[in-house]
């Protein structure tokens, strides 16, 4: 998009090439704000659009101006406002859809009316995964078998209520993931599906199943090669179902099982080659595509599953986090699936954190993602072109950690996190300056943040998002400048770029109790250079500087006293 939008800013004629319908066919508005208004000046370049990527419900309603008849892929996140009328009427618009995946957050406002339309409009979809839904009825359920004949994918994760007789008429299905779906009738369930005569692949993760449904699913399925059964602890709970190793020739991915080495057993030459199973794989020169689909769902689910469990951090997995938990994060990071690899890089953010309010690190987890050569990785990722928004946020985290501080900084990462915190992308800026804020801590990292020009960028940060808001972002600039400014050098470039403007401004207008406290901190810290240079003088004579100081000394919080 950036060299699109260079290329189209030369000259009149390189703007007609540039909103060329050709050069438009993958669209991602997730890091833009995307309104009706937009979407209609966009619309002329999206007739041959196939893959989409939104964010919100503003987004979604906005999708159908586009006019892009010829969609074949809708996949939309933070989508907890979208209602069954906006999605009904974006299925309407889109007969040639061909997968729709909403999530991984909440859909509660969508009902099984909408999944109805969708079956009803949408005849050639081959993939469905929704999350978060109340309840999936029979209705829904059969809609989807006898309009959509060629549904291969379905994915209901996280609803409260799906109807598993249902399930069993959608005679396409392949690969069927429940994950996280509560109050489910497995007896039922194991009834109906292992009637299905195509289905392959089972994700029952996060769900209550018992070893006996396991068993009889095993013994009663003979298309089912793989179940995937991450954290569910009725199993693992189970010492006797732990012990017991024969599935009957089939595959089970847990916390029990050596994945890598169930996911290298679909192929023929696995000498040596298990623990870089996915590597190998998307590396074969021969391509099968029943494989490729295999494995493509694994990627999906292991990653969907892997960030769930993250984020709850439930006791007691170190050890899985540590032998196999870190390395398939990173794995899944070199997918060629774009949703994969930013859960798989929301995955490393959020595992490492074990007090996100007291932002503490479990140093086993960074440095086994440091071990296995995630930081490289990371920064790559975060270099790409494309905005690095998860990336930045899981190096901002493991910087917490001193030892992978360190090898951020000795493989480039500081230049890569200043260039971030310039982007026009507020959550990119803000993860990027959380990671300029931990690498502040250590001495030994100040002055090469100030030789890359993050102590500019920082500034810059506070002057663009102190009108239109975003506390985040500026506690985190605030609390780097604050760290900074306790180096003498860094202080003087502080102060030269214009920092103490910035946080004076801060102190003054942002009501923030993290955002005063940061911009206190790095006024008295710029203060404290009295006796090596002038900056105590220029935050004296910063108009308003004083008054503002002597106001948040009267603040009711402690720390911005």
């Amino acid at each position: 998009y950036r060299d699109r939008a260079s290329l189209s800013s030369t000259c009149r004629t390189w703007r007609t090439l540039g909103v060329s319908p050709s050069l438009w066919q993958v669209l991602d508005l997730r890091p833009h704000k995307c309104d009706s208004d937009a979407a209609v000046a966009l619309a002329p370049r999206c007739r041959n659009l196939q893959k989409l990527r939104f964010r919100g419900a503003e987004s979604a309603d906005a999708i159908i101006q586009l006019q892009a008849k010829s969609l074949c892929e809708i996949s939309g996140d933070y989508c907890r406002k979208i209602t069954d009328a906006t999605l009904s009427v974006i299925a309407a618009r889109h007969e040639s859809l061909e997968s729709l995946q909403l999530g991984p957050d909440f859909c509660e406002r969508i009902s099984s009316d909408a999944i109805k339309a969708i079956a009803i409009c949408c005849p050639q979809l081959r993939r469905l995964r929704l999350s978060g839904i109340r309840e999936v009825d029979g209705d829904a359920i059969n809609a989807l078998a006898r309009h959509c004949r060629n549904l291969m994918d379905i994915g209901l994760i996280d609803c409260l209520n799906v109807d598993e007789l249902a399930l069993g008429n959608v005679l396409s299905l392949r690969f069927l993931s429940v994950a996280g779906t509560t109050n489910m009738k497995w007896s039922l369930a194991l009834q109906n599906w292992s009637k299905l005569p195509n289905l392959m692949g089972l994700d029952v993760s996060r769900t209550d199943i018992i070893p006996n449904a396991v068993l009889r699913l095993f013994s009663s399925s003979p298309c089912l090669k793989i179940l995937c059964a991450l954290y569910c602890p009725a199993l693992e709970q189970d010492a006797n179902f732990v012990s017991n190793n024969n599935h009957k020739g089939k595959l089970l991915l847990s916390f029990f099982t050596d994945i890598f080495k169930e996911v290298a057993s679909l192929f023929a030459d696995t000498t040596n080659k298990e623990r870089n199973v996915f590597m190998e794989w998307r590396n074969l020169k021969t391509k099968d595509r029943k494989m490729d689909d295999v494995m493509n769902w694994l990627e999906w689910i292991l990653s969907h599953s892997l960030l769930r469990i993250a984020e709850s951090n439930p006791q007691g997995l170190d050890n899985f986090w540590l032998s196999q938990g870190a390395y398939l994060l990173l794995s899944l990071m070199r997918s060629a699936q774009e949703e994969v690899q930013e859960r798989a890089a929301t995955g490393l953010a959020t595992f490492v954190v074990i007090d996100d309010e007291n932002a503490s690190i479990h140093s086993g987890r960074a440095e086994a993602v440091m071990r296995d050569g995630g930081i490289g990785l990371l920064l790559n990722l975060a270099r790409s072109w494309r905005e690095g928004l998860q990336t930045g946020r899981a190096i901002a985290n493991l910087s917490v950690n001193a030892n992978v501080a360190k090898a951020v900084a000795e493989e480039g990462g500081i230049s890569i996190l200043a260039n971030l915190a310039r982007s026009m992308n507020r959550l990119v800026a803000e993860e990027a300056a959380g990671g300029l804020w931990n690498l502040s801590v250590g001495e030994e990292h100040k002055a090469a943040i100030a030789e890359a020009g993050g102590v500019k960028a920082l500034v810059d940060l506070i002057f663009k998002w102190s009108v239109t808001g975003g506390e985040g972002v500026l506690e985190r600039a605030a609390g780097a400048l604050a760290n900074l400014a306790a180096d003498d050098k860094c202080s003087m470039e502080v102060a030269t770029v214009g920092g103490v403007h910035a946080l004076v401004k801060l102190a003054q207008n942002c009501k923030s109790e993290g955002v005063q406290e940061q911009a206190a901190r790095a006024l008295a810290n710029l203060a404290a250079h009295g006796d090596s240079n002038s900056n105590n003088a220029a935050v004296g004579q910063e108009a308003g500087a004083l008054e503002a100081l002597v106001q948040l000394t009267r603040s009711p919080h402690d720390g911005v006293r």
